[in-house]
């Protein structure tokens, strides 16, 4: 087979994740637990998912969420864990075990094929919060079903497409999830790093009554939505990854969007740009 200058760099682009996982230790549980008591102390609250070696166990997986709960605890954060399912084989008692570590618990959104017994354990343990992607169609039936439960839902956009095909208007339809929990007792997260949308989406919220908070992930750019949360007087966020899996997970993604530099810059200069006839 011939190979171009092109596809050597895109064997290369697939290749550099699995490189850095065997030889870039991500942060572990006690480093997690610091920053997020750093953050703490800024007024931030958190959340914390761990990124597992391809090869992990789920009893080791509970093993680090134990132990990160622990040190959370003692150092007084204000940090739910975001936890990954199919990665523990959707076993109930693996989530009943990490919950018994006294942190709430959300469960991360994968694949539309891993929904159904990803909210299905969310459904059963109504303790267990759960994430909604707003991109697929499936995500309208599913907050009417979680709507009353008590434990807190996050709205995201979903980076997993829908393989029945993704709503038109992933926007839009983020929106109409916000609408439908309108009103809920237990608590919605908003997780977007798009201003407009955060800034509607929690006004939404806030119109309800319905306790809200911005979520961000910590490292991308938040100047811009932060601030909207601060005038609106709702409380911000940050997901905070740790584990070896992280690193190749975060350059995978920047491969994938080139356009985050540009971004960085946009929302250095938002403010700026917003008062001025520039933008």
């Amino acid at each position: 087979m011939k190979h171009t200058p092109w596809s050597l760099l895109r064997d290369a682009r697939y290749a550099l994740p699995g490189l850095v996982e065997r030889a870039v230790p991500g942060p572990g549980a006690e480093q997690a637990a610091r920053i997020c008591a750093r953050l703490g102390k800024r007024g931030l609250a958190t959340s914390a998912g761990f990124f597992h070696p391809g090869d992990a166990a789920p009893g080791a997986i509970v093993a680090v969420y134990l132990d990160l709960a622990a040190r959370l605890r003692a150092l007084g954060a204000d940090t739910y864990l975001s936890v990954k399912a199919p990665a523990l084989a959707f076993d109930p008692a693996a989530i009943a075990a990490i919950a018994g570590g006294g942190l709430p618990l959300v469960l991360d959104a994968h694949s539309e094929a891993q929904a159904e017994p990803t909210l299905a354990l969310a459904s059963a343990m109504p303790d267990i919060g759960a994430a909604l992607p707003a991109r697929w169609q499936r995500s309208a039936g599913d907050a009417q079903a979680l709507r009353d439960a008590p434990a807190r839902l996050r709205i995201v956009k979903g980076e997993w497409v829908d393989p029945a095909g993704d709503v038109p208007d992933v926007a839009a339809n983020y929106l109409e999830l916000v609408r439908a929990l309108a009103g809920r007792s237990a608590p919605v997260a908003v997780a977007t790093h798009d201003p407009a949308l955060a800034r509607a989406a929690l006004e939404v919220l806030k119109a309800s009554g319905t306790p809200c908070e911005l979520e961000q992930l910590r490292g991308l750019p938040r100047r811009r939505t932060t601030a909207i949360a601060r005038q609106l007087g709702v409380p911000v966020r940050l997901y905070c990854p740790f584990g070896p899996g992280w690193w190749p997970y975060a350059i995978d993604k920047a491969l994938a969007r080139p356009y985050l530099p540009l971004w960085l810059v946009r929302d250095f200069l938002g403010p700026y740009l917003e008062n001025t006839n520039l933008k």
